[in-house]
């Protein structure tokens, strides 16, 4: 069967690359897709934005399509799924109304709140009054999100009590994030480390995936403005057997169950942010409905079943009857990124050096580039996820940092601890 791809980063290549080792995918499409996407093996790009849904619908219909496959946020929550759906064509992913819970951090925390699932105290706000009161109130340091999608730079963890009301106010009276921002959420802030916790669902059973942390500070020791991803890897030492046993009862099958309670029953991937408090206790810091980006790199790396067959599973209910193989290996990505990220950055800035560095137990995924006739150009914040495997999560790291030393681009940078801690 043919597979579509939509989006246009780092994750929707890997999504790419491995359902192109599928014996049963004659050819993977991805639109837009990216200059990695575009010389990957078995697979091509389309000139369809991510966002648009029609066109999309339309193009499943001409391809031929046995199955879609949503990468970003954005058109799950604009209901790309619905529109499938009515059209009779299959796309995998959770429906609008159940996309919210990624597409509202307000009705994100009233559905945990209801449910008894545990997260961070906190307040709703739409009013700037209001917020600064609150803020005054509470005092810092305190964590202030735009409700809605803001490209995973909607969340601002402030040490004192000034940054807190510059954000408050850039995204209430500033407009920074445009709509996403018109309300916000401000809240506690939780100490611990911080796990990412993805799973298949198939509307009633759920199938973790391996285990993954990510680094979403942009500077090294985890300082600096939030990103989208500054790299990631798998497994998580923090995540023992007992760990995901918890996460699971406490989080996990409350989660799908409180969902269904609700009249939303959910398919698709399934993402908990989690913080893991020193004494082992899981909280829920958010929710996305759909695979995370970098994570979903250094967990595909590992994973040695066919993605396409654990899909096919969620989407028609079997995910009690599959049990995927993951390699022993661990996997360590690297988010390389253009100057000025996360916030103004050039594009158009030439990338070499990627095809010197591409091995056995190494692979790039692009995330924003474009091909220019022969010649690879960034077209994004993060321009590159170097991923590398090894027997030991040191041996991946090093391998990973030896790697990303051959590419070159002016101006682009990258944490150099990445998996370190």
């Amino acid at each position: 069967m043919k597979i579509l791809i939509v989006g246009s980063g780092g994750r929707e290549h890997a999504l790419a690359w491995k359902c192109a080792q599928s014996p049963r995918v004659a050819e993977v499409l991805v639109a837009p897709g990216n200059g990695g996407t575009a010389t990957e093996p078995g697979v091509r790009n389309l000139p369809i934005a991510a966002d648009d849904i029609d066109g999309l619908v339309d193009c499943a219909r001409e391809e031929g399509i046995g199955l879609t496959i949503v990468g970003p946020e954005g058109p799950l929550v604009a209901g790309i799924v619905d529109a499938f759906e009515a059209a009779g064509l299959r796309c995998f992913g959770p429906r609008q109304a159940a996309a919210r819970l990624e597409g509202s951090k307000a009705f994100a925390k009233d559905f945990m709140v209801r449910h008894g699932i545990p997260t961070a105290r906190h307040r709703t706000f739409t009013d700037l009054d209001a917020a600064l009161t609150y803020l005054n109130a509470v005092g810092a340091p305190i964590v202030v999100k735009a409700d809605g999608l803001a490209a995973g730079k909607g969340v601002v963890v402030a040490d004192d009590l000034a940054g807190a009301e510059t954000a408050v106010r850039d995204m209430l009276a500033g407009n920074r994030f445009g709509s996403a921002g018109a309300t916000v959420v401000i809240e506690e802030r939780l100490t611990g480390t911080e796990v990412s916790f993805i799973a298949l669902v198939d509307g009633a059973n759920i199938l973790p995936l391996a285990s993954s942390q990510d680094h979403k500070a942009r500077d090294d020791g985890g300082r600096g403005p939030n990103t989208g991803g500054m790299g990631a890897f798998s497994p998580s030492p923090l995540v023992t057997p007992d760990l995901e046993r918890r996460i699971m009862d406490e989080i996990m099958r409350p989660t799908v169950a409180g969902l269904a309670a609700d009249g939303l029953r959910y398919v698709g991937f399934l993402y908990a942010g989690l913080m893991i408090a020193d004494d082992g206790t899981p909280t829920v810091l958010e929710y996305n409905c759909r695979l995370g980006d970098p994570e979903t790199q250094p967990i595909l790396m590992r994973l040695e079943s066919d993605l396409t067959g654990l899909i096919a599973a969620a989407a028609e209910g079997r995910l009690d009857v599959v049990r995927p193989q993951w390699s022993e290996q661990a996997s360590v990505s690297i988010v390389l990124a253009a100057g000025g990220y996360p916030g103004a950055y050039d594009t158009g800035v030439p990338v070499r050096g990627i095809a010197r560095m591409e091995s056995p137990g190494i692979k790039v995924f692009h995330a924003g580039t474009r091909l220019d006739n022969e010649t690879l150009l960034s077209a994004g914040g993060r321009v590159v996820c170097v991923t590398a495997v090894g027997p030991e999560l040191a041996d991946a790291r090093a391998k990973a940092y030896e790697a990303i030393l051959h590419v070159q681009m002016n101006g682009g940078f990258y944490r150099h601890d990445i998996g370190k801690q």
